[in-house]
C-alpha cells in the first residue's frame, strides 16, 4: 500500500481533480501516511512574481493562494497533508523531489496538451512519468 504520496499541484482545475483522486487513495490507507502537496515555483515565471510582489511574505501568500482549492478539496475529505513549495522547472523538480524523498506514488493532473504541443514543449506529467522511480497516476 502507498504510505508516501506526492500530489503535484499548480492550482489548475486539473490539479484540483488530481487532489480529489489523491484524497480517495488516502482514505483507503490506514494511518499513518504522508500526503505532500508540492507546488513548484517555475523559474521562468518566478522573476515576474518577485518583481510584482511587495515582499517575501506577499510572494509566499500568493503562491499558497494558488493551491487553496487543492487544500480545500483535501480538507473536505479530512485528509491530513503538508505543503512544500519548491523552486525550479516543474517536471525535473517534481521528479527530483519524488525520487530523493522516496515517495510511493506521484499524483499529477494532465493539462491535455495536443500531440504537437506535447512534442514541442513536453508536458510536465510526461516528464514525471518517464523519470520518476515510483508509480505515477495522471488525472485528466
Amino acid at each position: 500500500m502507498y504510505e508516501k504520496i506526492l500530489l503535484a499541484a499548480d492550482g489548475s482545475d486539473n490539479s484540483v481533480r488530481a487532489a480529489k483522486e489523491a484524497a480517495k487513495i488516502a482514505e483507503l490507507i490506514p494511518s499513518p501516511y504522508t500526503l505532500e502537496v508540492v507546488y513548484v515555483a517555475d523559474f521562468s515565471k518566478a522573476k515576474n512574481d518577485v518583481l510584482h510582489s511587495q515582499g517575501k511574505e506577499e510572494l509566499e501568500l500568493s503562491r499558497r493562494q494558488k493551491i487553496l482549492p487543492i487544500e480545500e478539496a483535501l480538507k473536505a475529505k479530512n485528509i491530513s497533508y503538508e505543503v512544500t513549495i519548491l523552486h525550479g522547472e516543474p517536471g525535473p523538480t517534481i521528479v527530483e523531489h519524488a525520487n530523493s524523498e522516496q515517495f510511493d506514488l506521484v499524483v499529477i493532473g494532465s493539462r491535455g496538451l495536443n500531440v504537437f504541443q506535447e512534442m514541442v514543449l513536453g508536458s510536465v506529467s510526461h516528464k514525471v512519468v518517464k523519470r520518476a522511480n515510483c508509480p505515477v497516476l495522471i488525472i485528466k
